[in-house]
């Protein structure tokens, strides 16, 4: 990460020749000072179709002789021309996080662990759960909860309240840190490419409780977590990061349940600081990460 400030710009389109050079052209034309660039052509499955076209590039913002309003402004003809989806931003501008939780706390405690320490330079407006077990915990470190009970009778009203509470602290990303209800449709449908969850990479062949159990049962020789995006189709969103630790026949539940749990963390970690730096792009159900 540099030390001055920047702007990011990520983008996809459909390939073609000519992308770098318009988009470094223009950067240069305005004297803009590239610091990093990322590429990826991603080739089509149809011989008749374009395949897709990935970039990041961070820009020295100090280099450039207006802000991003502009930037966006002249940008966007080319943007235009070149079909392509795309988005700048600002490191100088924390992105506020808005954690969901219920009763496992192993990802809470760690997340907070980190932006205490600045390892996770963001803001937590607050924190949700549909339990109140962590609110001491969480208020011990200055930072609002909001206790959203969800029962089968309430679902509608709980998720209305979940994203009226998100909208109101300005949030710009929600993670769900072990919180273990399905979002509504309506939910996910609000915010596309805004939530982010973790769970064990078992799934799908070790569905429902206990999975290190049932995973111990058939003994599995990998373990592992996924980091995703949330979306209206259970558990099938993009993916952002992914993890394993191998284990052999001397280890019993609790070892993997413990080992489960330091992966998690790990993993939901890289996965919300990948998606905070604008290292994930998202096409379809296509991601493509710049580490």
């Amino acid at each position: 990460m540099h030390r001055q400030r920047f702007y990011t710009l990520s983008a996809s389109c459909p390939d073609r020749t000519g992308i770098v050079a318009k988009v470094s052209g223009f950067i240069a034309e305005h004297k803009g000072w590239i610091l990093e660039t990322a590429l990826h052509a991603e080739p089509s499955e149809d011989a008749e179709h374009r395949g897709r076209y990935f970039m990041r590039v961070e820009i020295r913002a100090d280099s450039l002789p207006f802000m991003l309003t502009e930037f966006r402004e002249r940008f966007a003809p080319i943007a235009e021309e070149l079909q392509m989806d795309w988005k700048i931003t600002d490191s100088a501008v924390k992105k506020r996080v808005v954690v969901l939780v219920s009763k496992q706390e192993h990802c809470l405690y760690d997340l907070l662990a980190r932006w205490q320490s600045k390892e996770l330079d963001i803001e937590i407006p607050c924190v949700i759960s549909n339990h109140d077990t962590f609110r001491g915990f969480v208020e011990w470190h200055g930072i609002p909860f909001h206790h959203v009970p969800v029962t089968p009778d309430n679902k509608a009203r709980a998720y209305a309240e979940v994203q009226r509470i998100f909208d109101e602290v300005g949030g710009d990303t929600m993670v769900l840190a072990r919180y273990m209800q399905i979002l509504s449709p309506e939910l996910c449908a609000a915010n596309p490419g805004k939530i982010i969850n973790i769970h064990h990479s078992f799934l799908p062949s070790f569905v429902g409780a206990k999975p290190y159990h049932q995973a111990y049962h058939r003994g599995v020789k990998l373990i592992g977590a996924t980091c995703h995006y949330v979306t209206s189709e259970l558990d099938q969103g993009p993916i952002i990061e992914q993890d394993v630790i191998r284990i052999d026949h001397s280890d019993s539940v609790e070892d993997m349940v413990r080992y489960g749990k330091d992966i998690e963390k790990a993993v939901l970690a890289r996965g919300l600081r990948y998606h905070l730096e604008d290292r994930v792009l998202v096409h379809g159900n296509k991601t493509v990460v710049f580490r």
